[in-house]
C-alpha cells in the first residue's frame, strides 16, 4: 500500500507540472471571457438608440440594411432585444472564415457600429480557451488532453489526502498548528486542506469541460441519464408542398414570438440556410445565461412550429 501510494504521488507530481501551465491559461482565459458582457460595459461605449413611435424593422429588412455593408457574406442570424438596444444581424462562413456583426438602428435601420468577432480582445482570450493560441487541429488536442490529465490529477490528489486514519482527519479538514509548525508542514497543509476543498469545484468545472470536448463523454451522459432524442444539434426541414403564406413570412415570426414569450429577454432568428431548411430561434429567458433558452423551429413558408428530434 506504501509503495502505491508513493506511485500515485510520483504520478500526482508530473501530471502536476506537466498540466499546471496549461490549465492556467484555460482558466484564466475563460475567466476573463465569462465576464466578457461586464468587462465591455466598462470599456466600450454603450449605444444610446432615441426612441421612435414606429415598428422596429422586419428581419427582412434588417438582412437588407445588413447585406448592404457584407453582400458577398453569408447570413446568419437576427438578434432582437429590446428597442432600447440596437438589432444585430450576424454573418458567418465557416470557409472561408468570417464571423462579424452589424449594429442596427431598430427603428431606422441606420447602421450603428461593425464588430469583427475574430479579432480584439476577446478573440484573442477565446483562442486561448479553446487552442491555447496553436493551429486549431494542435491546439484543441492539447486542450482536450490537458483536460483530461487535470481530472487524473485531481481524483489522485484526492486519493493522496484521504486520511489513513480517524487521528489524521482534523487535520486534514482544518489547519491544526503548533507554535513549533515548520514551514514545509504549513505549505504541505496550505496545498492538501485547501486543495482538497477546491478539487470539489474544479472536478466539477473540468467534467463538464469534458463534455464540451468530447462527443462520446456528452453522448454517454446524455443517454446515461436517460436521454431519448438524438444527442447532437439539427435543424429539421420544411416541406415544400406547404402554401407560403406571405412574401416574407419570417418577417411576421417576431409578433407571433413576442406574444407567445412575453417575458423572453431576447430572440435570436436565424434565416434558413436552404429553400428547405425551417427557421430555427433561440429564445433567451435570462440575459447572459446560455441554458435559459428554447430552441425553437418553424416551416419557412407557413411559420407551423416544427418538433424536434433532438435534444435542442
Amino acid at each position: 500500500m506504501v509503495s502505491f501510494k508513493k506511485a500515485i504521488n510520483k504520478i500526482h507530481l508530473w501530471l502536476g507540472l506537466t498540466s499546471g501551465l496549461l490549465v492556467f491559461i484555460i482558466a484564466i482565459t475563460g475567466c476573463c471571457w465569462v465576464f466578457k458582457e461586464e468587462i465591455k460595459a466598462l470599456t466600450e461605449e454603450k449605444l444610446v438608440i432615441e426612441q421612435q413611435n414606429k415598428a422596429i424593422i422586419t428581419p427582412t429588412e434588417a438582412k437588407n440594411f445588413a447585406l448592404k455593408i457584407y453582400p458577398d457574406k453569408e447570413l446568419h442570424g437576427v438578434l432582437y432585444d429590446e428597442p432600447k438596444n440596437p438589432v444585430e444581424v450576424i454573418f458567418y462562413q465557416p470557409e472561408p472564415l468570417f464571423y462579424s456583426s452589424v449594429f442596427l438602428n431598430p427603428f431606422t435601420g441606420e447602421v450603428l457600429k461593425k464588430e469583427d468577432h475574430l479579432s480584439g480582445f476577446f478573440a484573442f482570450v477565446l483562442d486561448g480557451h479553446l487552442n491555447l493560441w496553436l493551429p486549431e487541429n494542435i491546439g484543441n488536442q492539447a486542450v482536450r488532453w490537458t483536460c483530461v490529465v487535470f481530472v487524473f490529477m485531481l481524483i489522485s490528489g484526492i486519493f493522496l489526502w484521504w486520511p489513513r486514519n480517524k487521528n489524521n482527519q482534523k487535520q486534514r479538514f482544518s489547519f491544526k498548528w503548533k507554535s513549533t509548525t515548520r514551514w514545509r508542514r504549513k505549505n504541505y497543509d496550505f496545498h492538501a486542506i485547501l486543495g482538497f476543498y477546491s478539487s470539489l469545484f474544479a472536478l466539477i468545472i473540468v467534467l463538464t469541460g469534458l463534455v464540451m470536448a468530447f462527443p462520446s463523454v456528452k453522448d454517454a451522459l446524455y443517454y446515461g441519464l436517460g436521454g431519448k432524442k438524438e444527442a447532437t444539434f439539427l435543424v429539421p426541414n420544411s416541406s415544400l408542398k406547404n402554401k407560403q403564406l406571405a412574401q416574407n413570412p419570417i418577417d411576421d415570426l417576431l409578433p407571433q414570438l413576442k406574444k407567445q414569450y412575453p417575458e423572453a429577454k431576447d430572440f435570436e432568428i436565424h434565416y434558413p440556410h436552404s429553400d428547405t431548411s425551417a427557421i430555427y430561434v433561440e429564445v433567451s429567458h435570462t440575459d447572459g445565461v446560455g441554458y435559459n433558452s428554447d430552441f425553437l423551429y418553424f416551416d419557412q413558408n407557413t411559420l407551423e412550429e416544427i418538433p424536434s428530434t433532438t435534444f435542442y
